[in-house]
C-alpha cells in the first residue's frame, strides 16, 4: 500500500511527472519530441551539481545529481514514445474517419459492409 501511496503522490506533485502526464494526453502527444529538449536543461543541471560535488560541495548534491539525470532520461524515452503513440492514434482515427464516411454516404440506401472476412465454402 505504501508503495502505491507513494506513486500516486509523486505522479500528482511532481513537475516533471505532471508534464509528461499532460504530454501523454491525446492533444499533448504532439509536444513529445520537442519536450526532448528539456532533457538538455536537466543533464547540463545534473553536470552542474556534479562539478559542484567535486570541488567540495556537500555530498547531498548527488541525490540532485541523480534526480536531474533520472528526469533527463525520463524526458529523453517521452520523445519517441509520445511519437509512437501519436502514429498510432492518428492510423486509429483516420480508420474511424473511413468508416463514418462510408456510413454516411450509404444513408437511405441498403448496403452491406463486411465486418470481417467471409468464411471460405467447403466444395
Amino acid at each position: 500500500m505504501l508503495s502505491i501511496r507513494l506513486r500516486t503522490f509523486l505522479r500528482r506533485f511532481m513537475p516533471t511527472n505532471i508534464l509528461l502526464a499532460a504530454i501523454f494526453t491525446r492533444r499533448g502527444l504532439k509536444w513529445g519530441v520537442p519536450a526532448m529538449s528539456i532533457a538538455v536543461v536537466y543533464l547540463a543541471a545534473a553536470v552542474l551539481f556534479a562539478g559542484l560535488v567535486g570541488q567540495g560541495a556537500p555530498g547531498w548534491l548527488n541525490l540532485l545529481v541523480l534526480l536531474c539525470f533520472w528526469n533527463a532520461l525520463k524526458f529523453l524515452a517521452a520523445g519517441p514514445a509520445s511519437l509512437f503513440c501519436l502514429v498510432r492514434v492518428r492510423i486509429r482515427e483516420a480508420q474511424i474517419r473511413r468508416l463514418m464516411r462510408v456510413a454516411v454516404m450509404s444513408e437511405g440506401i441498403h448496403l452491406e459492409r463486411a465486418t470481417r472476412a467471409p468464411a471460405r465454402a467447403m466444395h
